[in-house]
């Protein structure tokens, strides 16, 4: 069974599918390991430490697609709306296909993929389970993305995070607002405190707020109770408009005291709530910070352009797009152990093993056979129920 590690196409991708690290569990379970030249230089990775390792290189692209049984990406067509359409020629039938495929993004690259015969595993589907913790690839990238966001906010700030007792007198340290307690936030607040800042945290959710104080952070809590606050899988789930504004409304004094405001609130598959609207940000003082780390999902702020750095009432309103590109070595290390630990899960006495029964390969499976086989995701999109063969 041959698992084929190709360059990463999204323009700007630095990370690699897979690191030298991984390779000798994966070649103990029986898997051979190819990638193609050069796809692990800009994580800071060299194609000698992966042959030190025990992996093969190939010359290109067509090479590593051709070769492998299995092909694991960062960004797969899907979730590489830029050029992953050119993998489609490259892709044949039954092979099996594991990467961030954005599985309720667009309907039309998913069909595709199952058009091409692919077996495809989608890693934003993995069940956040505890049998699923090391698979959890959302949970890894998004750790990377709440660290890599505190930094850059900082770096943009007019102001130092810490408070200073210097012979020039005091310094007041800064104040960030973390708006959307998962992964992300928690390591947002983690290291804005590291670096001194007073910080404060709100979510819809009640249940993250011993989290929060764990972490020596202030929970916002406002006279607001979200109904249902988080579906089974532990996400934010939506609210209709009245709650959105009442909670912008009770959020407005919060947001003009903090110098740093860092948003994380997604729904899957749904455009990001506007938790920070165009007049709050008016509210704010001359050189705050705005970090919407769900700009490329509509924003969290009403004044985000995706992709973009705009300064709108004298607040620098930051939108990327791609986050975790930005710390390549690591989010690959950690990416890396998720897929490596998916691949150790399926092989079952020297083989791969599809089976149905189990949780974590049913909720991860996309495509298979020529259709899209995941029953939320065919919900989702409003496609017919499957027939049982």
């Amino acid at each position: 069974m041959i698992v084929g590690v190709a360059k990463e196409s999204y323009p700007g991708e630095r990370r690699v599918a897979l690191v030298p690290a991984v390779v000798p569990n994966l070649i103990k379970a029986g898997f051979d390991i190819v990638v193609q030249a050069g796809a692990g230089l800009e994580a800071g990775y060299t194609d000698a430490q992966f042959v030190e390792k025990g992996a093969k290189i190939l010359p290109d692209r067509a090479a590593v697609f051709g070769a492998a049984d299995i092909v694991v990406q960062v960004l797969g067509y899907g979730a590489n709306d830029i050029n992953g359409q050119a993998d489609l020629a490259l892709l044949r039938k039954q092979q099996i296909l594991i990467g961030f495929l954005r599985p309720l993004g667009a309907i039309d690259s998913i069909q595709q993929i199952a058009r091409a015969g692919v077996t495809a595993f989608s890693v934003e589907l993995v069940p956040r389970t505890t049998r699923a913790q090391s698979m959890d690839a959302l949970s890894s990238m998004a750790t990377i993305s709440g660290y890599k966001a505190v930094l850059v906010a900082a770096d943009s700030l007019p102001r130092i995070f810490p408070m200073l007792t210097t012979a020039a007198g005091t310094v007041t340290p800064s104040r960030v607002l973390i708006m959307g307690v998962g992964v992300a936030g928690l390591q947002a607040i983690a290291t804005a405190r590291r670096l001194g800042a007073v910080v404060s945290a709100y979510d819809l959710r009640p249940a993250v707020k011993e989290q929060v104080l764990s972490l020596g952070a202030r929970f916002v809590e406002l006279p607001l109770e979200a109904k249902d606050a988080q579906d089974a899988r532990g996400y934010g789930t939506e609210q209709d408009e009245a709650f959105y504004a009442r909670q912008r409304e009770l959020l407005s004094r919060v947001v003009a005291e903090s110098d740093v405001v860092i948003t994380t609130a997604v729904v899957p598959g749904k455009k990001a709530p506007v938790l920070v609207t165009a007049e709050m940000v008016k509210g704010m003082a001359q050189g705050s910070v705005i970090f919407d780390l769900a700009a490329e999902r509509g924003g969290n702020c009403g004044l985000t352009r995706a992709g973009e750095t705009v300064i709108e009432h004298g607040v620098t309103i930051i939108g990327p797009i791609n986050l975790a590109s930005g710390v390549p070595f690591h989010a690959s290390q950690m990416y890396a152990k998720n897929i490596s630990a998916f691949l150790l899960y399926l092989m079952k006495d020297g083989k791969l093993q599809i089976n149905l029964q189990d949780e974590i390969t049913r909720e991860t499976l996309l495509t298979q056979g020529g259709e899209v086989v995941h029953g939320r995701v065919r919900e989702f999109f409003s496609l017919p129920a499957l027939v049982a063969q």
